[in-house]
C-alpha cells in the first residue's frame, strides 16, 4: 500500500465519525439540503478540504467559553477558600468540618481552573476541520464524564452525612454537607457548560456548506 493510499484510508476514520454524528442529531424527516450535504460527504471522503477559514471564529468562541468557565470555577474556588478559612478558624464541630472541606475541595478546584485557563489561552484557534471536530467532541465528552462524577460526589456526600448522623460523628456530617454542596455546584456548572458547547457545536454543519474541493488541479465549490 502506498503512502497516499495509507493516508486516504486514515482520513476516512474521522469523516465516518462526523457522518455518524450528523445522522444521530437529525430527525428522519430531513430537508433536501441536509440530505444533499450528507450525500456529498459520503461520496467525497478524500476530496474534502481540511482547511475551512470559518472554523477559526468557531474555535475562538469555543475557547472563549472554556476561558469564561475556568474564570467562574476559579472565582468559586477562591470564594470558598476564603469563606472556608475564616469559617474554620471561628467555629467548632460540624460547622468547622464543613468549612474545612470547602477549603480543601476548592484548593483542587482552583488548580484545575488555573490549568484549564492556561490551556484555553495557550491554544490558537485553527481552521483544520478534523482538529476542530476532535476538540469539539472532546470537550463535550469531558463535560459529560464530569457530570457523572458530580452525581457520585453528591451520593458520597449523602452517605457521609447519613453515616455521621448514625454514628453521631459531627465531623463526618460536616464533611458530607460540604461534599453535597460542592457536587451540586459542579453539576450545575458542567450542565451549563455542556449546554453552551453542544449548542455551539451544532453550528459546524452550517459552516461547511461551502466547501472547496481539489481534484487533478481543478477546484470546485458547492453552493446552496
Amino acid at each position: 500500500m502506498s503512502n497516499a493510499e495509507r493516508r486516504t484510508k486514515n482520513d476516512l476514520k474521522p469523516i465516518k465519525k462526523f457522518v455518524g454524528c450528523i445522522i444521530m442529531q437529525t430527525s428522519s424527516n430531513l430537508p433536501f439540503r441536509s440530505v444533499l450535504i450528507l450525500f456529498f460527504f459520503l461520496v467525497s471522503f478524500p476530496l474534502i478540504a481540511q482547511e475551512i477559514p470559518a472554523l477559526e471564529e468557531f474555535n475562538r468562541t469555543r475557547l472563549d467559553y472554556n476561558r469564561s468557565g475556568m474564570l467562574i470555577l476559579g472565582s468559586w474556588a477562591i470564594g470558598n477558600m476564603v469563606w472556608g478559612g475564616i469559617g474554620a478558624s471561628k467555629t467548632t464541630g460540624e460547622v468547622k468540618a464543613f468549612h474545612q472541606m470547602n477549603l480543601y475541595w476548592n484548593a483542587v478546584n482552583l488548580a484545575i481552573a488555573g490549568f484549564g485557563y492556561y490551556q484555553a489561552t495557550k491554544e490558537v484557534p485553527g481552521t483544520d476541520f478534523w482538529a476542530t471536530m476532535e476538540a469539539q467532541q472532546s470537550i463535550e465528552k469531558i463535560l459529560l464524564v464530569n457530570a457523572a462524577l458530580d452525581v457520585s460526589y453528591m451520593a458520597g456526600g449523602l452517605y457521609m452525612k447519613e453515616r455521621g448522623l448514625r454514628t453521631e460523628n459531627s465531623r463526618l456530617v460536616g464533611f458530607g454537607k460540604s461534599v453535597i454542596l460542592q457536587g451540586a455546584f459542579l453539576m450545575a456548572f458542567d450542565a451549563v457548560m455542556y449546554g453552551f458547547h453542544q449548542a455551539h457545536g451544532k453550528e459546524i454543519p452550517g459552516l461547511i456548506q461551502n466547501v472547496s474541493l481539489g481534484l487533478s488541479g481543478v477546484n470546485f465549490r458547492m453552493n446552496f
